[in-house]
């Protein structure tokens, strides 16, 4: 047992330090091509900081673990919008511009509304997330990248991604340092995880939903405490929300499309939290004047803790 905690932390560590090495390496040879800083974080930077849900999620998926699949996403989502929000929260109260109120954290609530549609089947016996639908989403994720792009095409970002200036050999040996310890890194947190459950006597739901899906999501935490602690009340927000759509439409849409996910319905009871929490948040918002104190930040956190404390009782 303590073999696979260690695996499971190994392979978490593989996943943030490959996905660090592969934005420090890829955004290096932007920059050396002259790709513009706005350009380098729509696509490099947002990538990297999903990419360890990303690289999960595809072993799980050719591997057969579908639970493993929809738990790390709806996990990492409730993850991201309860405990990481709520503790930027707690650091500072968060004041949002009215796009994200009014038309990001709207898009995160259809994503999700969007999952339970597609994934839930009301007319067959098997509730399926097919092919089909992966592609549905990650058109809906192009539509959105769209959209992001003219946001910040009208306000663009003042501060610049900083790289330091390496030898063509050394990045590229970064950028594949970085693919090898993703690769790496996700199938030692997926086999990890099926030990664990399987000598625990739990299911792969659980480990997916709390132990798997807060360790893939410790990118996004990390940068929106940063953002908190420098005042940065857009980032710290904007991570949160992006991250949750970016997990959907594209690392469940890629998911799907690898191969077809059989959807377990006792799922659907996280997505209402996941939907109910949005839904808050945008309340929470509204009538605080695009502000999120700290009394509303502590009953996210409150909400988080007693949902996981939930979870492991239901279980045992």
């Amino acid at each position: 047992m303590l073999l696979n905690i260690i695996l499971l932390a190994a392979g978490l560590l593989l996943l943030i330090k490959g996905a660090d090495w592969l934005v420090f390496g890829a955004s290096s040879i932007a920059k050396k091509q002259q790709i513009s800083d706005l350009a380098i974080g729509l696509t490099i930077v947002a990538f990297g900081t999903s990419a360890p849900e990303l690289v999960v999620n595809i072993a799980a998926s050719l591997d057969g673990h579908q639970e493993i699949v929809f738990a790390n996403i709806i996990g990492s989502n409730n993850f991201n919008l309860f405990f990481i929000l709520g503790v930027a929260g707690l650091i500072t109260p968060l004041v949002v511009q009215s796009s994200t109120l009014f038309k990001e954290i709207p898009v995160s609530f259809v994503a999700v509304i969007m999952v339970l549609f597609l994934a839930n089947s009301f007319i067959f016996q098997d509730s399926i997330l097919s092919r089909f639908d992966g592609v549905i989403l990650l058109i809906l994720f192009l539509l959105f990248l769209g959209y992001v792009y003219t946001q910040l095409k009208k306000e663009p970002g003042k501060e610049e991604i900083k790289v330091i200036n390496l030898a063509v050999w050394k990045i590229w040996g970064l950028i594949i340092i970085g693919l090898v310890a993703l690769v790496a890194g996700g199938k030692l947190v997926v086999n990890s995880a099926i030990f664990m459950a399987t000598s625990m006597g739990v299911s792969e739901k659980l480990i997916g939903l709390t132990i798997i899906a807060a360790g893939t999501s410790l990118p996004e935490l990390a940068t929106s405490v940063v953002a908190a602690l420098k005042k940065k009340s857009d980032i710290a927000i904007g991570n949160v929300i992006g991250s949750n759509i970016f997990n959907i439409f594209f690392i469940l849409g890629m998911s799907a499309t690898v191969r077809p996910i059989i959807y377990d319905m006792a799922f659907n009871r996280d997505i209402y939290l996941l939907l109910v929490g949005t839904a808050v948040l945008f309340i929470f918002l509204f009538f605080g004047k695009k502000k999120l104190g700290r009394i509303p930040a502590g009953m996210l956190v409150a909400t988080f803790i007693l949902y996981t404390l939930y979870l492991i009782s239901f279980e045992i």
